[in-house]
């Protein structure tokens, strides 16, 4: 790669959540909803697509708007959100885009003869009589469209159910005609929601949202937010309607149920609400997800890890980290690291069995300016006892650490260790100051490969933009 690759791997001002990565023509191209800074509710902004060389995931190029809010006939005043969509190639080699208005229980599909074009709006998905998916009676709202086309029939997967609603049972798979928008074989539920699933292999990870479909060799890979909504579960079968049974959990955002580097339960940053799906780039699988910034579930950004796929087809939950889609740890030596990078946020008397802590009180990701300023992301509101925490990093003769650092936090010091509850190996004093300042201090860290975490300690509520090992 010509650079490395980070999580989030687009540009901090840039809020993409609810990804769906597909290679298609030696790019990676990747779908999501769009979140904007400071945004008040999910989904505001209109569909815009980035991709990168699969032989260079460090070099996102962004591809424009690929389809405006006003595009659908039911939404020309735009007072709808688009959420997250999903995307496939049909039978006559063109690309559709199926997706959601946030208001309406049906199903909408845009078409587009390139990857990241401009996508006109196509239909409705409905049944032969004419009469919409999701109007006729007995059907379930419709809800995040995951797409699968296979041997001209296109399986559409949807849903979502919130605990306590006996009206929605689980996850649905429905199969459609070559044409893209008739249905061949009416909705399916596949996963049980929150409500069916006890006495179920699903109890505890029951299906909320976000459905995603892949087919690996001969078997369906169905990808789904669970009820506790910050974790990506897994479940699989050799049938795309039927048949699936639960695999685990392949990522979780605040990396609840990771036991190798503190307890299972311990969450690490804020978790909410999670969306994403699986990509192969060259040998190598992914996992694509989310996390919150700013303080809000309303502006999310778009993160990945790579994960293995066993011999018996299951999937072992992975870390989040830093370094996601760079192939392996970042530089340990000489590079000035954004604080935006931090995959750890929290403070010491978080309830850690509590999976939505409080956000007034959390260090979190933010940005100067307003949406669409490209203005680099920092940590702010640190306060007593919180910790920033990065993964991973190859360190090699290191002798001094820096930060920069903002606000007013005179008399405090940030702490340095290479874990949560690690030896302190450094101190560095901070000031008051209203401008980005350096600080340093001498550091012993071993060489090999290591986290690096500062905790803030004193009075009033610094922000961190960066920091460099030297």
């Amino acid at each position: 790669m010509k650079y490395q690759a980070f999580n989030p791997y687009l540009p901090s001002w840039e809020y993409i959540p609810d990804g769906e990565p597909y290679v298609f023509d030696g790019r990676v191209y990747v779908y999501g909803s769009h979140d904007l800074f400071n945004g008040y509710v999910f989904c505001q902004g209109d569909y815009v697509s980035w991709s990168a060389p699969v032989d260079d995931l460090s070099d996102w190029r962004y591809e424009g708007v690929i389809y405006p809010r006003n595009a659908d006939p039911m939404n020309k005043d735009s007072k709808m959100c688009l959420y997250a969509p999903d995307v496939t190639v049909g039978p006559d080699g063109r690309y559709y885009l199926y997706y959601v208005l946030d208001h309406v229980d049906v199903v909408s599909v845009a078409v587009c003869d390139k990857p990241a074009g401009q996508y006109e709006f196509y239909g409705y998905v409905h049944y032969p009589d004419g009469t919409r998916l999701g109007e006729r009676a007995g059907d379930e709202p419709q809800f995040d469209p995951g797409v699968y086309t296979e041997n001209g029939k296109t399986y559409l997967y949807t849903g979502f159910c919130g605990r306590g609603d006996k009206s929605r049972s689980g996850a649905q798979a429905t199969v459609l005609d070559s044409d893209m928008l008739t249905i061949l074989e009416a909705p399916k539920i596949i996963v049980p929601g929150s409500e069916y699933s006890a006495g179920t292999e699903y109890a505890g990870h029951a299906f909320f949202e976000a459905p995603s479909i892949r087919k690996i060799g001969d078997t369906w890979y169905f990808v789904y937010s669970s009820e506790v909504m910050h974790e990506l579960c897994y479940a699989t079968s050799k049938h795309p309607t039927e048949g699936f049974t639960y695999g685990g959990v392949i990522v979780s955002n605040c990396d609840v149920g990771i036991d190798t580097y503190k307890p299972a339960n311990m969450r690490v940053t804020v978790g909410g609400n999670d969306h994403g799906g699986l990509v192969k780039v060259g040998e190598q699988w992914y996992i694509f997800y989310h996390r919150q910034t700013n303080g809000t579930m309303y502006s999310r950004q778009g993160c990945a890890e790579p994960v293995t796929i066993a011999a018996d087809g299951s999937i072992a939950q992975v870390e989040i980290t830093s370094c996601g889609l760079n192939g392996g740890p970042l530089v340990g030596k000489g590079i000035e690291y954004p604080a935006y990078l931090a995959c750890h946020l929290f403070v010491e008397d978080a309830p850690s069995g509590n999976p939505f802590m409080s956000m007034a009180r959390m260090p979190k990701v933010t940005q100067d300016g307003k949406d669409g300023d490209r203005d680099p992301g920092f940590v702010t509101n640190i306060s007593n006892g919180a910790t920033i925490g990065f993964k991973y990093f190859d360190v090699q003769d290191v002798s001094k650490i820096t930060i920069w650092a903002r606000g007013y936090g005179h008399g405090g010091k940030f702490e340095v260790k290479t874990a949560w509850d690690g030896e302190v190996l450094a101190e560095i004093p901070v000031i008051n100051t209203n401008v980005w300042e350096p600080y340093s201090a001498p550091v012993t860290i071993p060489n090999g490969v290591h986290s690096i975490y500062f905790t803030f300690r004193g009075f009033g509520s610094p922000s961190l933009k960066s920091f460099m090992l030297e």
